[in-house]
């Protein structure tokens, strides 16, 4: 749809936007991947640590194993988001916890590295999975006028899962046994279980229904958990001349423009976020903090939570692109100052890297509000999947290459490289940003 006098997209709302009991649920039931994955990724940096020699965890395998859960996101992502366009949301998003549950729990048991790299891309398969169509149906199911600060409180549960897994794991580290290690890792198949449960009777997404046909499904649907926010019959009319959607056209027209700097977008953020956050007692370390790591790396745990706090206000009251741009150029010269005085005294290069963290988890939060609201409806898990799954696959050769550019390029030439991958995010961003916010997603032709 677009306006008569301008030609521009037409940006309308949803019908009343009230922010009901079930918008908040399934916003809260979406919360479980991003701990998740938070909690898997602050869990194996500690783990890694505490691993003792009869696992032969060499550098190598201290790299895949970390990146492993990744690749799996990639692979989870890509494959069922496109599944999710073609027979639905609710059943993977079912399934997907059933897998993680299983495999985080046989953790517990592993005795070679193998076993456990093999178990972590299980477990980034179920996660990528969610990624794909947790978002995609709370962006469904919510107003437009909500859509930005629920969606943005996703990644603030990411933080949440991170920053449990860092101080569990810092507990965990004190007792002197081979179980450590294993019970932090096992223990994240605990709300997993929790979720999974609380799962039980989530319906279809509406919109999704819409545009397979099954109009009468979706009105019942609208009239049990939506009632006056979605006309059926308005979004049936708009989807009767869209063709069904085929995973090519993420690549084709408007789309391929947002496909294009969606995946930049993404990667930029992650990338440097995922290598450092990984391994952050090893980059302390790496820059002179091994005396007071542990405060130093309990203030940034800090301000990565009070950053993922702030960044829900920012969704709410600036736009996507100016924020997007702004936080890459602030963040890039924060890591930049980090890595210029990496052997300067503590209280020099820790201010920049407060700086850093709390920026970099308060912009993560459109990793979660920008992807759904870039495509239409047709086409919207799949690309929700395309984006996340190949920032994953950024995220892995980023995370396995870090130990191995420390070793061998030293923390200040490290962190310069992930400075410049800022300063590309934030370049493309300048060229390419979309406005989406406000934008409704029963017009096909804007989202």
């Amino acid at each position: 749809m677009t306006s008569s006098s301008t030609g521009t997209p037409a940006v309308h709302q949803d019908r009343p936007e009230k922010l009901s009991r079930f918008h908040l649920r399934i916003t809260a039931l979406t919360f479980g991947a991003n701990f998740s994955d938070g909690y898997a990724l602050g869990s194996i940096g500690i783990a890694l640590t505490l691993i003792g020699s009869g696992m032969h965890v060499d550098a190598l395998w201290s790299g895949l194993i970390a990146s492993s859960v990744l690749i799996g996101i990639f692979v989870g992502s890509i494959t069922c988001g496109w599944l999710g366009d073609l027979f639905g949301r609710r059943l993977i998003y079912m399934l997907d916890f059933v897998l993680i549950v299983v495999a985080s729990a046989a953790q517990f048991f592993v005795h070679e590295p193998v076993s456990l790299f093999v178990l972590r891309l299980l477990i980034g398969f179920g996660v990528g999975a969610d990624y794909a169509l947790g978002p995609t149906l709370v962006a469904e199911f919510v107003p437009a006028r909500f859509r930005g600060g629920l969606l943005a409180s996703l990644t603030v549960a990411w933080t949440v899962g991170y920053t449990a897994a860092y101080f569990i794991g810092t507990w965990i580290s004190t007792i002197p046994s081979d179980l450590g290690w294993r019970f932090l890792l096992a223990s994240g198949a605990i709300p997993a279980i929790v979720v999974l449960i609380l799962r039980l009777g989530t319906p279809e997404s509406p919109r999704w229904l819409i545009t397979k046909g099954r109009i009468e499904e979706a009105r019942a649907i609208v009239a049990e958990y939506l009632p006056g926010q979605l006309d059926v019959d308005t979004v049936a009319a708009t989807h009767s001349t869209a063709r069904p959607g085929r995973y090519r056209d993420l690549f084709t027209g408007r789309n391929l423009r947002r496909t294009v700097f969606g995946t930049v977008f993404y990667n930029a953020q992650v990338i440097p976020y995922f290598a450092i956050y990984t391994f952050l007692p090893v980059i302390l370390l790496s820059l002179g903090m091994d005396a007071d790591g542990f405060s130093s790396g309990l203030l940034l745990n800090v301000f990565l939570l009070l950053g993922g706090i702030a960044g829900l206000w920012a969704v709410a009251k600036i736009g996507r692109r100016p924020l997007v741009i702004w936080t890459f150029g602030i963040m890039a010269v924060a890591l930049a100052a980090v890595a210029l005085g990496s052997h300067a005294p503590v209280w020099v290069v820790l201010p920049p890297f407060l700086i850093f963290t709390f920026v970099m988890s308060g912009s993560s939060n459109l990793d979660q509000v920008y992807p759904p609201e870039l495509f239409p409806t047709n086409v919207r898990a799949a690309g929700v999947g395309l984006l996340n799954g190949v920032s994953r696959i950024g995220s892995a050769i980023g995370t396995f290459l870090l130990p191995i550019t420390l070793a061998g390029w030293g923390i200040s030439a490290t962190l310069l490289a992930l400075a410049a991958v800022l300063v590309v995010g934030m370049v493309v961003s300048i060229f390419l940003a979309p406005e989406t916010a406000h934008v409704s997603l029963d017009d096909e032709g804007v989202a």
